[in-house]
């Protein structure tokens, strides 16, 4: 299919057009971007859209989400990242989902982030009690039937989760010791065969799915399984995704387990490098952001996320300045609550003019907007196919309605799509060169149909959700206390004190 787009506003988002604003044409052949230009011919049978008042942008990236948690959406509130963990990611009582359960919360999910001018997404998917590829291969079904462009992983934990925070044994009962210590977390054999098989069934399927490596964190992986993983997405040339530092109890982890900042030991270990996309990284020294530029690695700031849960403000200005690539993620669909990428921009364009006086060290928008599309793609090690508008490129954009209220009256576009616009001004989306989404109705789904039959099969879940949470609400106190003591803790690593 041939699609020319003629007189639009374009926001190119990299090559030689930048992030400035210029007008012309588009022209659509297949799945990529056959050219850019001015006054560009229509081949024979072109489809033409008058681009009058419209604005064409590459489709934004989500660099970090947990899918598996939009069932929970809208469910917790005021607390911690280790208290909401027993919850969201229960540890007792959990059993696996049923496949079509799984289809429908990814596809809740889809729906939302493309509606809303979401192309591609990195699901960092996580199964309680453990991963399983019927489950995994239910998930890249929603996504490949929806028509977004996703990343998605097996995240994986394979240590006694009472070893992965510190001090658990100084509160947490000897007798949910002993029951948390009958679990057995995968092992790196079997893990090993789990990803290879997912590689093998699922990575390149309609050109828009792939998979990637990603094991949880350091603290809670065995360096045997993030070697074994690290050896793999260097050879499928897949992301190795992993969280570092999301809270001051995981700062106080580093030293606590290894004498040393976790990035640090991230880094000794020789797993820092530009395939290494890390969420959050948060709680760093001045001395990790140096070993994380030297390394080239990529993070996913979650904006919402890290206020939600009140984990703290990444020092972005710093991390930039570092070399790090950023990503904007909405992180999971209960500590955000939505993967609406337009909130996380407006989020990020914010939240860092508050951390010091210096208007000169605030996030432009520009610089959000990049996060938001060509950033992000790199995240992903997409860089190269999508996340700006270039020939060669897939055809994954959008366009917008520049007549709206959040257009009106019109000064800088930047400005307008990072603090005015909420996706509703969204008139067409393209993935693959495809229209997926048409005047807010999607055109692959009957998104009303699969939201109805999620509906039906909400109250049987809920309700063996209440006893997870009450089998999970034991641990509760005792990690309180936990969170309590590492917040008082001076553990003397200098963390950064404001983004300066």
């Amino acid at each position: 299919m041939t699609t020319l787009i003629k007189g639009a506003t374009i926001l190119a988002m990299g090559g030689a057009h930048g992030t400035e604003p210029f007008r012309g044409d588009i022209l659509i052949e297949g799945d990529r971007i056959a050219a850019i230009g001015e006054t560009l011919e229509a081949p024979e049978g072109a489809d033409i859209i008058d681009g009058t008042d419209r604005l064409v942008m590459p489709g934004l990236v989500n660099s970090h989400l947990h899918s598996n948690e939009a069932l929970f959406k809208g469910r917790y509130d005021n607390m911690h990242l280790e208290t909401w963990m027993l919850y969201a990611y229960p540890i007792l009582a959990a059993k696996a989902l049923p496949p079509r359960l799984v289809y429908l919360r990814s596809m809740l999910v889809a729906m939302q982030s493309l509606k809303f001018g979401v192309t591609c997404i990195t699901d960092d998917l996580y199964e309680s009690p453990r991963g399983e590829i019927e489950l995994m291969g239910a998930a890249i079904a929603a996504y490949d039937d929806v028509g977004i462009r996703a990343t998605v992983s097996a995240h994986v934990v394979d240590r006694n989760f009472l070893d992965t925070i510190p001090f658990t044994r100084d509160y947490v009962s000897q007798h949910l010791q002993d029951e948390i210590g009958k679990i057995t977390p995968m092992g790196v054999d079997d893990y090993l065969s789990f990803v290879k098989e997912a590689h093998r069934l699922f990575h390149g399927r309609s050109g828009r799915i792939r998979t990637m490596l990603a094991p949880s964190a350091p603290q809670r992986c065995t360096p045997e399984l993030m070697f074994a993983a690290n050896d793999l997405a260097r050879q499928w040339g897949t992301p190795y995704h992993t969280h570092i530092v999301e809270t001051k109890v995981q700062f106080v982890t580093g030293p606590e387990f290894y004498g040393k900042s976790l990035m640090a030991y991230m880094d000794e270990l020789g797993l820092l490098h530009p395939w290494t996309t890390i969420a959050h990284s948060i709680w760093v020294t001045d001395d990790d952001i140096a070993r994380m530029g030297r390394a080239g690695v990529s993070v996913a700031h979650n904006a919402i996320s890290n206020m939600k849960l009140g984990s703290g403000t990444a020092p972005v200005r710093k991390l930039l300045d570092a070399g790090v690539n950023i990503g904007l993620g909405s992180d999971g669909i209960c500590s955000n609550d939505t993967p609406r990428m337009f909130d996380v921009m407006h989020a990020a364009g914010l939240m860092h003019k508050v951390n010091n006086p210096d208007t000169s060290r605030w996030l432009t928008a520009s610089e959000v907007l990049h996060m938001g599309t060509l950033g992000g793609a790199r995240t992903a090690m997409l860089h190269e196919e999508t996340g700006s508008l270039e020939a060669g490129k897939k055809a994954d954009l959008l366009v917008i309605d520049m007549t709206t209220a959040n257009f009106s009256p019109l000064n800088d576009i930047r400005n307008h799509l990072v603090y005015c616009e909420d996706g509703t001004s969204i008139e067409k989306v393209f993935v693959n060169g495809e229209v997926v989404v048409e005047n807010g109705c999607l055109t692959k789904v009957d998104e009303a149909a699969l939201l109805a039959e999620l509906r039906s099969l909400m109250p049987e879940f809920q309700q063996y959700t209440l006893g997870v949470e009450e089998a999970n609400r034991q641990l509760e106190p005792a990690f309180t206390e936990i969170i309590q003591r590492c917040h008082a803790m001076d553990i003397g690593l200098t963390r950064w004190a404001s983004d300066t």
